[in-house]
């Protein structure tokens, strides 16, 4: 089985309720408050390793606490940090999130997220990668550094999965660079211009995207399931019903089964269901690295 390698955000979530959202200059009452684990770039390494992938983190947290946790939390999971920066001179990424009546107001402080440079990740690079290994990155980083890493590990027989997110307009020749590319619906429109509302919609974006260089384009769709274009076949897959608690992490554990899959060389319809069963598994339970179920729970719930 090939490594999975991931470079991407490591981040403290600190989440309270309130009845609403606060005026400005306004203090209120909240209740329910949780420190989560969270950052996509570990959440997905937690994915892939949960799943059975070997997997290795490059990115940077600050010498605290955050960071402590953190790092604990993906050993745990089996995720190997030995390429994780500590550093002095910048704090753990931080989100804090106030969420009311459904909605939620984020506030995100990506501290040692930003501070890696390619030259950096080229390092780990040359101490990790191996043909065939597979690289995976979002866009919570620096972007410059994050594009020129997809080439990077492109250019050195990587097989490379992007997730456009946070979603912003990148150079168009980002996307010779990328293998797969994973994005939701709002990613979707913002890349590349068109609302998935249905499947001809959606086909027409994923065949737009496509057209830029990915060989596969896996679209998620919330509670419909995903839909993945591969060598102009499409694949559907629809999620098991599940007594939904929280949809936190459920996008990231489909992105890091598909990492997996990929590793292990499994058919990609293969990647995809087991990948719709997992991220369904993951909202029967509150949190995002916390909710990620392992090989062996898919297996079981849906068996």
């Amino acid at each position: 089985m090939h490594k999975v390698i991931v470079f991407g955000s490591l981040n403290m979530d600190l989440s309270i309720a309130c009845e609403r959202m606060p005026q400005a200059g306004e203090t209120l009452t909240g209740g329910g408050f949780v420190v989560n684990a969270g950052g996509k770039g570990a959440n997905q390494a937690v994915g892939a390793a949960r799943l059975g992938a070997q997997v290795h983190m490059l990115g940077a947290v600050g010498a605290d606490a955050f960071g402590d946790q953190l790092l604990a939390g993906l050993a745990r999971a089996g995720v190997d940090c030995g390429r994780v920066a500590r550093l002095d001179d910048r704090t753990t990424g931080v989100a804090v999130i106030v969420r009311a009546a459904g909605d939620n107001r984020i506030v995100l402080d990506p501290g040692a997220n930003h501070a890696l440079s390619a030259s950096d990740v080229s390092r780990a690079l040359d101490a990790l990668a191996e043909p065939g290994d597979v690289f995976l990155t979002q866009l919570e980083c620096d972007v410059p550094t994050t594009l020129s890493a997809l080439a990077d590990a492109h250019a050195r027989g990587l097989y490379t999965i992007f997730n456009p997110a946070p979603a912003l307009d990148v150079p168009r020749e980002t996307w010779e660079n990328v293998g797969l590319v994973c994005l939701n619906e709002t990613e979707c429109e913002i890349v590349t211009g068109v609302f998935p509302a249905d499947e001809e919609s959606a086909v027409r974006a994923m065949e737009l995207l496509a057209g830029w260089g990915p060989t596969t384009v896996a679209l998620t769709l919330g509670s419909k399931g995903s839909l993945v274009l591969h060598a102009g076949e499409l694949i559907a897959s629809v999620p098991p019903t599940v007594d939904v608690q929280d949809t936190t992490g459920a996008g990231d554990t489909y992105i890091g089964a598909l990492a997996q899959g990929a590793a292990a060389g499994a058919s990609l319809v293969e990647t995809v269901e087991r990948a719709t069963r997992a991220s369904a598994l993951a909202c029967t339970r509150v949190g995002a690295q916390q909710a990620i179920p392992t090989a062996d729970e898919v297996a079981r719930a849906f068996s």
